[in-house]
């Protein structure tokens, strides 16, 4: 261990996970992982995702050594600030994380927890898969057709963009250099405005679309898609499409083939044991995850379009409720729910803690634990089939059994004891 940590306890059991040269991880038997149970509702779905991931790891000849680190609230507690040194440079030094949702107060200094972690640890990528389980109530017809995983840029577009506020000088400033200095005395119109400017850079386009195409090859998907509004901004989305495609054709062989050429020289029939790779318009791309959704495995996008692209897909398959996600940075995980924290939830023990046991999953499979990722996940589909679940879904299911969060996840460690 290389950082004294101030207020945080370094469990003594467990051992260290490692990085080598190449980005690869060495995974002991009884791994370290610091955990934030986050925010209003966290309290309720952290310690109860725990006890399931536990039993995942158990069931498989494993165990978790978690270290208890704070962000939100419960750093302000502690720490009397929101994101302290202690919380950044344990998921630094430790590699794999796990986190419930985060509040961001008024006056916090940051725009979003969420974002700051996501900025201060280089995680670039900000993946969503989105499936579904046998059980969960869902608006459309099939929704088991939907079985994607959502790359979505972390550290680009309006995310990390800059603001002008109407009635500034700054903005002003900005206004008369884009109409005087560049020509564009068209652009905007008289009186108060806003302006704003996103960045996408070659860089942070091409690890985003290398992670995508590295996780699909490796998880025997058929295709990556780039979603982009290149037609309108042709030099920040246009631009993270073509140079998404200079990844495919320059870095992978023949494993990787555009959807040009599959239809050039293959007749559209795709060659076994190879990616496609195609690209989208985004409001197009809304429309096919209902009306062609079994055409898509991965989705590489850039941060707003793939903000608004998982909620929607996440809609198909029964809600963010359920919905799972990670941040990957270079040898790095850190894990957690899409959803908020709901504060006027907080502490009753009823929130439905799916998505965070579902985030764990994706965290285990990061770290090659990929059997007990797949007990994890057959054991919440038994809960939710069964009719056993949490006051979300039981008032959607006919004859369903509401259980408390904590009951919940006893249910499930239940099923996977069963299964193992």
């Amino acid at each position: 261990m290389s950082h004294e940590y101030e207020k945080v306890e370094v469990p003594a059991d467990g051992e260290q996970i490692t990085a080598n040269d190449d980005g690869t991880l060495n995974v002991p038997e009884n791994p370290v992982i610091p955990i934030i149970h986050g925010d209003g509702i966290g309290q309720d779905v952290g310690p109860a995702a725990q006890k399931v991931l536990d039993a995942a790891a158990e069931a498989t000849g494993r165990s978790v050594e978690w270290m208890r680190v704070y962000a939100g609230q419960s750093a302000r507690d502690k720490y009397d600030e929101n994101l302290p040194d202690d919380t950044v440079e344990a998921i630094k030094e430790f590699h794999v994380a796990i986190k419930g949702p985060l509040t961001t107060p008024v006056g916090a200094g940051f725009r979003s927890l969420n974002v700051a972690l996501r900025q201060k640890l280089d995680l670039y990528a900000n993946v969503r898969p989105t499936y579904h389980l046998d059980g969960v109530p869902s608006p459309v017809k099939n929704p088991g057709a939907m079985d994607m995983v959502f790359f979505r840029e972390n550290t680009e577009d309006v995310y990390a963009g800059i603001e002008w506020e109407a009635g500034t000088d700054e903005v002003q400033q900005v206004k008369e250099f884009v109409e005087g200095e560049m020509g564009f005395d068209e652009t905007m119109h008289d009186g108060p405005i806003g302006i704003g400017l996103k960045p996408i850079s070659e860089f942070g386009t091409k690890r985003l679309v290398r992670e995508s195409i590295d996780y699909a090859l490796e998880n025997d998907r058929d295709s990556v898609t780039l979603v982009h509004k290149g037609n309108i901004m042709k030099f920040t989305e246009g631009a993270f499409r073509d140079w998404g495609y200079e990844v495919a054709e320059e870095e992978y062989g023949e494993d990787v083939i555009t959807e040009d050429t599959l239809w050039e020289e293959h007749d559209g029939e795709q060659p076994e044991g190879t990616l496609v790779v195609k690209d989208r318009i985004a409001d197009n791309m809304l429309q096919q995850l209902l009306t062609r959704t079994g055409d898509y495995d991965v989705i590489a996008t850039m941060n707003l379009n793939g903000d608004y692209m998982s909620d929607a897909a996440g809609a198909q398959i029964g809600g963010l409720g359920i919905a799972p996600g990670a941040n990957f940075g270079e040898t790095r995980c850190l894990a957690e729910p899409v959803h908020g924290s709901a504060p006027k939830h907080a502490g009753k023990d009823k929130a439905n803690p799916t998505a965070l046991i579902l985030s764990g999953r994706l965290m285990f499979e990061y770290m090659g634990w990929d059997d007990a990722g797949k007990l994890i996940r057959d054991a919440v589909e038994e809960s939710i089939s069964s009719g056993k679940v949490t006051y979300d879904l039981e008032r959607q299911i006919e004859g369903g059994e509401k259980l408390k969060a904590s009951e919940f996840a006893e249910n499930v460690v239940e099923n996977i004891h069963e299964l193992s």
